[in-house]
C-alpha cells in the first residue's frame, strides 16, 4: 500500500507504450529511477491494443470475441454482472463481419472489435432494457440510446446488459429486482452500485468497457470498489436519449475501463450534442486519445506545475483509515510527479448529501410517475382504474423505489415545497459555487471515492441511512454538473486485499486534464496490478 510515509517512484514499462501518433511528438528525458519491468503493471489500453492486433491480423474479431464470451459465462453463475447476454451467434457474427471488412482494407470504427457491456436502463433496440425493474420485465425499446448508437456506429459489439440497483436507486445491486451481483475480488461482497454490474464485469474481463450511469455516484463508487477506472462526464457533455430517468438534472451516462486510456476512449465516442437531448451541450469534444503519452516520453516531473487540492472534509471522521492512508499515498504520489499540493476546505460538503436525496427524490417522483401499467409498465388488471394504477405499481416497483417515490412527493407538497426542495435548490447553488471557487486556485480537487472499501453482501441492506452516507463522497460532483475520474490506488490492509480508489474533480468540461492525469497518474504507479484473483490466472491482456 501506498502511504505518505512511502514516496512512489516513476517507472518504464514497455506495455505503456501504446498510445497514438499524436503524443508521441512530445519527446522529453526521463531521468527518475527506474524499477524493472516485472516490478511494474501499468494498464494498457485494450482499446488500442485491440485495434492493433485486428489490423495488422495478428488476431481476428471471432477468436477475441470468444474468449471474451468463454470468460463471460465461465464466470457469471459466480458473479451475476449480467441480466442478459447476446447470444453467442448474434456476437460472432457482428465479428465475422468486422473481419470481412478488415481483409478488403475497408475503413473500420475507432471502437473496432471492442467488446461493450451496457447498464440495463441504457435502451437497446435488440436486448431487454428493465432498469433492474419487474414493472419492465421484458421490455424491449424500439430505437438505441444515443450513446449506444454512437458505440455501434464505432464499430463497437455489445455484448449484453449489466444488473443494476432498481431505477438506479442503490449502492450495492441488492436493490435489482432480479439477482445481486458479486464483487470480483471477493464474492462475499458487493461491487457497488447502482452500476454495479457494469463495474464487475470490466474488472472480470468479462467484457472491455462498459456504460454505466451517475446520478450521485453509481459509476465512481464501484469503480473504487472493484479496482477499475469509472468517469463521470460533465453533466450535457453526454446525450441523455434513451437513458431511463431517474433524476434528470444529476443523471449522467458514464464509462468503465481498465485503464484511464480506454474510459477516455469510450466517453469520446459517445460524447456529443444530440438533437434528441436538449440539455446536451454543443461544446467542442476533445480528441482525448491525443493526451496519452506513452511512459518513455514524460519528464521527470510531468506534471510540474499543477495545483492539487485536496477537500479536508473528505479525509476526516467516517472515512476508514486504510482509505485515508491510501488516498495520502496517491497525493504523495502526484506531488512527486511535480504537482503542488495543498489543502482545500468546502465548509458547504456535508450538506450534499441531505440536499441531493431531496432533490433526486422529488425528481424520481415525478420521472417514475410514467410507469402505472397504462402509459409504461407491466400492467395488473383492475375493475377500475385506480386500482390499475396501485396494483401494477405495487407489484412491479421494488420497495426503495416506492420509498423514494413517497419521500419526494412529500417533499413536493403543497406544505413542504420550500421547506424542503426549494431550500435543497438553494444548498446545491452553495455547493457549485464553493466548486467553482476552489477550482478557480485548483486545477483539479482529491478526494476519496468512497468511505470505504467494498463491504459484505447484506451488510448495509437493512440500514439504509448508512448505504446513503456511503454516498457522501460523489453526490456534490452530481449536483455541481462537474466531471470526476475514479482510478485505483491501492489496496486495504485486510486479508481480502480490496482495491481502494481516489476521485479527481475537475472543471466544467475539463476532462481532458482529469484524463491526461489520470494516465500518468496510472502509468507510474508502482507494482499493483489490478485483475481480481477470480481471473489473474487466466488474464493476459
Amino acid at each position: 500500500m501506498l502511504s505518505s510515509a512511502q514516496a512512489p517512484r516513476l517507472l518504464r514499462s514497455p506495455a505503456a507504450a501504446t498510445t497514438t501518433a499524436a503524443a508521441l511528438t512530445i519527446k522529453c528525458l526521463h531521468t527518475s529511477p527506474i524499477l524493472t519491468p516485472a516490478a511494474t503493471s501499468p494498464s494498457p489500453s485494450q482499446i488500442l491494443t485491440t485495434r492493433k492486433s485486428l489490423l495488422s491480423r495478428q488476431t481476428s474479431a471471432v477468436d477475441l470475441a470468444k474468449s471474451f464470451l468463454q470468460r463471460l459465462r465461465r464466470h457469471e453463475p459466480q458473479l451475476s454482472s449480467f441480466l442478459y447476454v447476446s447470444p453467442d451467434d448474434v456476437v460472432l457474427k457482428q465479428a465475422e463481419e468486422l473481419d470481412t471488412k478488415i481483409k478488403n482494407n475497408e475503413e473500420v470504427g475507432p471502437l473496432a472489435g471492442v467488446l461493450v457491456g451496457v447498464k440495463d436502463n441504457i435502451c437497446t433496440y435488440d436486448m431487454p432494457s428493465t432498469a433492474g425493474s419487474r414493472i419492465l420485465e421484458n421490455y424491449r425499446p424500439p430505437f438505441d440510446a444515443t450513446a449506444v448508437r454512437k458505440l455501434r456506429d464505432s464499430g463497437a459489439i455489445v455484448v449484453g446488459k449489466t444488473n443494476l440497483d432498481e431505477f438506479g436507486m442503490g449502492s450495492t445491486t441488492e436493490g435489482s429486482a432480479y439477482q445481486v451481483t458479486a464483487n470480483p475480488w471477493d464474492l462475499s461482497r458487493v461491487p457497488g452500485g447502482s452500476s454495479g454490474g457494469s463495474a464487475a464485469a470490466v474488472s472480470a474481463r468479462q467484457c472491455m468497457v462498459a456504460l454505466g450511469s451517475d446520478t450521485g455516484g453509481s459509476v465512481r463508487q464501484p469503480a473504487s470498489f472493484c479496482g477499475v477506472v469509472g468517469l463521470k462526464p460533465t453533466y450535457g457533455r453526454v446525450s441523455r436519449y434513451g437513458l431511463v430517468a431517474y433524476a434528470s438534472s444529476l443523471d449522467v451516462i458514464g464509462c468503465f475501463g481498465s485503464s484511464v486510456a480506454d474510459a477516455g476512449i469510450l466517453l469520446h465516442s459517445i460524447s456529443g450534442f444530440d438533437n434528441f437531448d436538449a440539455t446536451s451541450s454543443k461544446q467542442e469534444v476533445p480528441d482525448y486519445a491525443s493526451q496519452f503519452v506513452a511512459l518513455e516520453y514524460l519528464e521527470s516531473k510531468p506534471l510540474k506545475g499543477l495545483r492539487v487540492g485536496v477537500i479536508h472534509e473528505t479525509l476526516e471522521n467516517g472515512v476508514d483509515s486504510e482509505v485515508i492512508s491510501s488516498v495520502r499515498g496517491a497525493v504523495s504520489h502526484l506531488e512527486e510527479l511535480g504537482c503542488t499540493v495543498s489543502e482545500v476546505s468546502l465548509p458547504s460538503f456535508s450538506l450534499g448529501l441531505p440536499a441531493y436525496y431531496i432533490l433526486a427524490s422529488s425528481e424520481s417522483s415525478s420521472n417514475l410517475s410514467r410507469y402505472d401499467g397504462v402509459r409504461f409498465g407491466n400492467q395488473v388488471f383492475g375493475e377500475e382504474l385506480n386500482s390499475l394504477y396501485g396494483d401494477s405499481r405495487a407489484e412491479g416497483l421494488g420497495s426503495e423505489v416506492k420509498m423514494r417515490i413517497l419521500m419526494g412527493t412529500y417533499a413536493l407538497s403543497a406544505g413542504y415545497y420550500d421547506a424542503y426542495y426549494k431550500r435543497a435548490q438553494q444548498v446545491r447553488t452553495i455547493i457549485r459555487n464553493s466548486f467553482k471557487d476552489a477550482l478557480e486556485k485548483n486545477d483539479i480537487l482529491i478526494s476519496p471515492a468512497a468511505p470505504s472499501v467494498a463491504y459484505k453482501i447484506g451488510e448495509k441492506k437493512n440500514d439504509p441511512l448508512a448505504m446513503y452516507a456511503g454516498d457522501i463522497m460523489t453526490v456534490n460532483v452530481n449536483l455541481a454538473g462537474l466531471p470526476a475520474l475514479v482510478l485505483p490506488c491501492g489496496f486495504d490492509g485486510g486479508s481480502a486485499g480490496l482495491p481502494v480508489g481516489f476521485q479527481m474533480i475537475g472543471a466544467a468540461f475539463d476532462e481532458e486534464k482529469l484524463l491526461k492525469i489520470g494516465h500518468i497518474f496510472e502509468q507510474t504507479l508502482p507494482g499493483y496490478s489490478f485483475v481480481p484473483p477470480l481471473v489473474a490466472d487466466e488474464w493476459t491482456g
